[in-house]
């Protein structure tokens, strides 16, 4: 597999993304140039026949790869039954079966019930719906650098990015932001050893919060993301994780996993809060739930979700297509992509160790990940100065070289191909990355 020199959009390409600069809104964050046209496992091709190795996966969505022929059945076979019918109203077994495989999966010993939706906001949004409904509390805690939507409930707990909340003012009230724990970036100004051993910022809460701010007693629920994604994929300590849990335990507030990208096996075990082993009382699950289907879903102990008919409702979520798709998506994941993310996540993460000492950018850069879930934050000097602009260049220059990859944080690049991807593209698409930085580098004066 060659690499095909300096890609850009050809003819059609171009076209295409020229009548979309006309028409569509310009909130969309700027895009790549880069039209597909089909997509294959982790492969995808543009419509002017350039070849691209994805290690984007629709932000982490097509877990199983593009058009897996298992998946394109599922669809294929219920779509010829039926499309829609409103599970609010009726019901159809497509849609238990799904209930049931998840009430399973859940992260906790003890009985499960099943909220499905369209979208991890959506179920971010009846997460906070259910948590107020069920402590009769109003406050929420969140933390800064989490992503977790952009409708207004899930858009008032993100706290990534200026530009997603800026405008958007007054937000829904009783949401206050605390530290998230990150091992390489101590908010208190220790040493990086020091942080990993005393500093997990769970104790704000505690001393700060619970003391100037609102009492324990008034918080509904605790929101947090086991990896946070948009922030940049850190990895907490599991200290503060399990504290966060001991928190919520002592005054009785609901503790809610965003697993929308962390959950289904990208991090090698089916939820990311697994790698902490701490039980949280509700998760939410999108993305790579059903392949690239739009669905969502909440899944939360028994007794949290006992509110009456009528206290939410969905017209769309858990369409029978979605979930045709999520059944079959849970079975290929169980039978072998969990253990494939697991096995190729620490290949990816050696080779780009070996990188290393051949890129000034990566000299002192924090690599991190779980499974298929892996970051690689792009630095100046010891100091871990964000190099935001050379990431951004890194992305460029690997749409040119026939890579498909995304930013999240300051200056992180994210490595999320499909759960199932082949080692022949894993190398491919490392050899891919490597020339791209070497072209950003030398492009910034650093080679």
């Amino acid at each position: 597999m060659t690499i095909q020199p300096s890609l850009r959009p050809g003819p059609q390409g171009q076209a295409i993304i020229e009548r979309d600069d006309k028409l569509m809104s310009g909130s969309s964050v700027p895009r790549y140039p880069f039209v597909i046209e089909r997509g294959l496992g982790a492969q995808v091709w543009d419509v002017d026949g350039n070849q691209y190795i994805d290690f984007a996966a629709g932000i982490a969505t097509n877990s199983t790869g593009h058009c897996h022929p298992d998946v394109v059945r599922a669809i294929t076979e219920q779509a010829q039954k039926f499309i829609h019918i409103a599970g609010t109203d009726y019901y159809y077994e497509v849609q238990i079966k799904l209930a049931e495989r998840l009430a399973v999966l859940a992260p906790w010993q003890g009985d499960a019930r099943v909220f499905l939706a369209n979208s991890g906001a959506e179920t971010i949004e009846a997460a906070l719906k259910m948590a107020r409904w069920y402590t009769k509390r109003q406050n929420i805690i969140a933390f800064f650098g989490g992503f977790h939507g952009r409708t207004m409930g899930a858009l008032s707990l993100t706290a990534s990015k200026v530009v997603q909340r800026d405008g958007f003012f007054p937000l829904v009230p009783g949401v206050h932001h605390v530290p998230y724990n990150n091992p390489y970036r101590c908010l208190h100004g220790r040493e990086e050893s020091a942080c990993q051993a005393h500093c997990t910022c769970a104790d704000y809460i505690e001393n700060v919060v619970f003391k100037k701010i609102m009492p324990g007693e008034s918080v509904a629920a605790i929101v947090m993301e086991p990896i946070q994604g948009e922030g940049g994929y850190v990895i907490p300590d599991s200290r503060f994780v399990q504290q966060i849990r001991e928190i919520c335990d002592k005054y009785g507030i609901v503790m809610i996993a965003d697993e929308v990208q962390t959950g289904m096996g990208r991090t090698g075990k089916w939820w990311g809060i697994q790698h902490h082993n701490v039980e949280p009382d509700i998760i939410c699950v999108a993305k790579g739930i059903a392949s690239g289907m739009p669905l969502g879903a909440i899944v939360a102990k028994k007794h949290l979700m006992e509110w009456p008919p009528g206290a939410h409702g969905s017209t769309f979520g858990g369409n029978p297509i979605s979930c045709a798709a999520a059944l079959v998506t849970i079975d290929l994941i169980e039978q072998g992509m969990m253990a494939n993310a697991a096995t190729q996540g620490e290949y990816i993460l050696d080779a780009l160790e070996e990188m290393r000492p051949h890129h000034p950018s990566m000299k002192y850069a924090r690599i991190d990940g779980r499974g298929l879930m892996i970051g690689l934050e792009l630095v100046l000097d010891e100091a871990r100065t964000p190099a935001h602009d050379l990431r951004d260049r890194v992305e460029d220059y690997a749409i040119e070289n026939g890579l498909l990859v995304l930013g999240a944080g300051e200056s992180t690049i994210r490595f999320i191909p499909p759960l199932m991807v082949e080692r022949d593209l894993v190398d491919e698409g490392l050899r891919r990355f490597d020339k791209s930085l070497t072209d950003a580098e030398r492009e910034a004066g650093l080679l």
